[in-house]
């Protein structure tokens, strides 16, 4: 059995004199408070503040990057306990789905799940070998007897993590119950909701007709028509900001947006209602609500963030079984200038307005965001997201975007993540990939040291407080 190793140099640059530039700058920043704006943790967890069932139920089922690397070499999801739409039987026993998790560990070398792991194993529960098909046990066994002790519920591990503020993501059909029993507990961890609109601002999402009512209904609004419609979207962006929210969340398959006449609007809003929109009018309407949206932001201070370019539930078959967010959303090319031009053109120029841009197509780096970022007041970019959230993304993002953006139009790190205890390990990367980029512009004498040190310690924690309104 091999030993389980987290080298204190990992990810730092290999020429030995600019490693220890980045081991300096590591250490400034290695210990600051994570703050985490943007993710997929369950609020319920914080809420009631239970022991988590089993190391199957918290380290694979809620984990599709663990998943979709599993399913991709024909291992059934049932198997690994992923529920079904029509609630037919998957494997109940954690110690099974473990197992056939650890026999098929060795599909993550190389991979950042590897690296989010192996620090869960070795820094959260203290394994000193690594996991395989024979130490499965003693590793299910380990977690399972930990998982339930005071020092391993949730709250005490968010306090243990260092967590500053950890956001969730809500629909705005969401009463935010367990935001609400956060709130009334007493407990002093910043745990917000952010608002996530995708099912009753896209015609193309399951039940569109129905959320809509549905919205109308909670709020007292009339959304059959465009102003009811608007006054009912407000209402809830007022709701989540009284439960600590401080950011929007768009997921919209590409960041096309418009600026219709009110006639154009309202026949387009009526088709989307009545089922009847084409597919490129579904796009025209979700581009309408992201202008839309930015409007409100700017009304109610609510930072914006747009998160386009993936096809999701690509593999229809797996969509029907298990529903969304099952490890089927893959990349597409996405084009950013034209398409965010009607917005811009209204807004752009807003400087107390802040529109959050992600990207899963990397070739518009250096063509499009960081130019777009460079120049719009209202512009920021988020940090390398999804499918790029890796040490190679990581680099290849700072370097394509710092010569045109600087560091001071992005917006610091963002975990994204459903997987709570792999939360401190995802910033440590980042962390360590921020500090070697730097060291290396120190040892190109581009950047002095001193002001390497600041711009990491901006990276770390500055940036992404001042960017999300996180006081």
């Amino acid at each position: 059995m091999s030993e389980l190793i987290l080298h204190p140099d990992r990810l730092f640059p290999a020429e030995e004199s600019v490693r220890g530039i980045a081991r300096r700058l590591y250490a400034e920043v290695k210990d600051l408070p994570i703050v985490s704006p943007h993710g997929h943790t369950d609020p319920s967890w914080f809420a009631d503040n239970q022991p988590f069932d089993s190391a199957a139920d918290l380290l694979i089922k809620p984990d599709h990057y663990v998943f979709r690397m599993l399913y991709s070499l024909g291992v059934p999801l049932e198997s690994l306990g992923v529920p079904t739409v029509d609630g037919t039987e998957v494997e109940t026993d954690g110690r099974k789905i473990w197992q056939t998790f650890a026999k098929h560990y060795t599909a993550f070398r190389g991979t950042p799940s590897r690296m989010w792991l192996d620090h869960v194993f070795k820094d959260v529960f203290g394994f000193e070998k690594a996991l395989s098909a024979a130490t499965a046990d003693d590793y299910y066994d380990g977690i399972n007897a930990a998982l339930q002790t005071p020092e391993f519920l949730p709250r005490a591990l968010f306090d243990r993590f260092k967590i500053e503020w950890l956001a969730t993501t809500e629909s705005p059909l969401n009463d935010l119950r367990h935001h609400q029993k956060i709130r009334e507990s007493g407990w002093k961890g910043n745990v917000i909701t952010a608002y996530r609109p995708d099912p009753v601002v896209d015609p193309d999402f399951e039940g569109f007709a129905s959320n809509v009512a549905y919205l109308g209904k909670i709020t007292g609004e009339d959304t059959s028509n465009w102003e009811g419609y608007l006054a009912a979207l407000r209402n809830r962006r007022e709701y989540f900001k009284a439960h600590g929210a401080t950011s929007t969340d768009h997921g919209h398959p590409t960041a096309v947006t418009a600026d219709l006449s009110r006639p154009e609007i309202e026949t387009l809003f009526a088709k989307a209602l009545a089922g009847k929109c084409s597919a490129a009018e579904a796009e025209l309407f979700r581009g309408q609500i992201l202008t839309e949206m930015a409007g409100m932001s700017l009304e109610d201070g609510l930072v914006m963030q747009i998160h386009p370019g993936s096809f999701r539930n690509h593999n229809p078959k797996l969509f029907a079984r298990y529903g969304r967010d099952k490890g089927a959303d893959i990349p597409s090319q996405t084009e950013y200038v034209n398409a965010l031009k009607p917005l811009l053109d209204k807004y752009g120029n807003e400087p107390n307005l802040t529109i959050i841009l992600f990207t899963l197509d990397e070739t518009v780096y250096s063509r499009e965001l960081a130019p777009l970022a460079g120049h719009y007041p209202a512009l920021k970019l988020g940090p390398s997201w999804w499918f790029h959230d890796s040490p190679e993304g990581m680099r290849r993002f700072r370097e394509q975007v710092t010569e045109t953006a600087g560091f001071y139009n992005t917006v610091g790190f963002n975990d994204d993540t459903r997987a709570f205890l792999s939360i401190p390990a995802r910033h440590d990367v980042a962390r360590r990939m921020d500090c070697g980029f730097l060291a290396k512009l120190v040892s190109e004498h581009r950047l002095q040291e001193d002001e390497a040190r600041e711009v990491a310690i901006d990276l770390t924690y500055n940036l992404v407080k001042q960017a999300y309104k996180l006081d």
